[in-house]
């Protein structure tokens, strides 16, 4: 008779409980049926697992020692359990990820497709919002990661610096600067910006005010409460200048041109980040999170 899982698990109930007829009412079984497998066990097996008495069971000296095994056996085999469980889930579930940087290019396009590509069967549940809205529906829960510029410290998040995204200027066709191959700050001064009062306009803003402000100079802003894309629209038409991270420039826009913001040491670059609650437990998150980890060992990675 092969030796199977359950006969394992009989003869350590009833190793635990001391007896064959309370082993049994535990597993909801008829003790005659316990007792004649655990029986077929021995004898396969052609040891004694229990000395049998009136008042009860106990192992034998040889039964301890195997019954010791059995129970590595089958903790190995809950484990290994346990772990398809996971992967399932993992295969199978729902991911909420939070980000305000276009989904047109880039790194976030390209990882959640890789991801996507991996596990087929994962739903994304994809949010667009200001920083400060993803950051709080991280922790409310209602979101498992958001990927975001710049820093964040927000109690019971955790974070992981990833890909360091360009910054371009967008400009209206006819405008002189399209001439050149990159744009460098000192050419942007005098410009009229247009920017979006959402994220990340206002990074945007205070990134012109260092770069392009000085005493009783700040550069032209006017914020609009419109999208990216209408943004970018308004530039089109010639109404004035914009930047965006290099992912937005996936999509072309009619009249608008891009070019590469650089300073003496090349081209400006923003990190973005990975933010997640250190109690989320979702298996989904932790596959997503390996997956960065594997594509951006090195903060601020090109």
């Amino acid at each position: 008779m092969p030796i199977e899982l359950r006969h394992l698990r009989y003869a350590l109930a009833a190793s635990e409980h001391r007896s064959f007829r309370k082993a049994a009412e535990a597993l909801r079984l008829k003790q005659s049926s316990l007792s004649r497998r655990i029986h077929q066990l021995e004898d396969e097996l052609g040891v004694a697992l229990f000395v049998r008495t009136s008042g009860g069971v106990r192992p034998t000296l040889a039964g301890s020692d195997l019954l010791r095994m059995a129970q590595h056996i089958t903790d190995d085999v809950q484990a290994m359990a346990l772990l398809a469980k996971v992967e399932r889930q993992a295969r199978a579930g729902h991911l909420g990820v939070g980000f305000y940087v276009s989904l047109s290019a880039g790194h976030l396009r390209t990882v959640l497709l890789d991801f996507a590509a991996q596990y087929p069967e994962i739903v994304f549940n994809a949010v667009e919002g200001p920083r400060a809205s993803l950051l709080a529906n991280l922790q409310g829960g209602t979101l498992d990661i958001a990927i975001v510029s710049g820093e964040a410290d927000v109690p019971g998040l955790q974070t992981l610096p990833l890909w360091a995204e360009r910054i371009v200027i967008a400009l209206p066709r006819t405008h002189e600067l399209v001439a050149q191959a990159a744009v460098y700050w000192s050419d942007l001064k005098g410009e009229h910006f247009l920017l979006s009062s959402r994220d990340p306009g206002p990074e945007f803003e205070d990134l012109l005010v260092a770069k392009l402000a000085a005493p009783g100079d700040h550069p032209a802003i006017v914020r609009h409460a419109v999208s990216r894309e209408t943004l970018l629209g308004m530039v089109g038409a010639g109404w004035g200048v914009s930047l965006l991270y290099e992912a937005g420039t996936g999509i072309p826009y009619p009249g608008v041109v891009y070019r590469e913001v650089c300073d003496a040491h090349g081209p400006t670059r923003v990190i973005h980040s990975a933010y997640w609650r250190h109690d989320n437990t979702n298996p989904v998150l932790a596959s997503f999170l390996s997956l960065l980890r594997q594509r951006y060992p090195v903060a601020g990675a090109v």
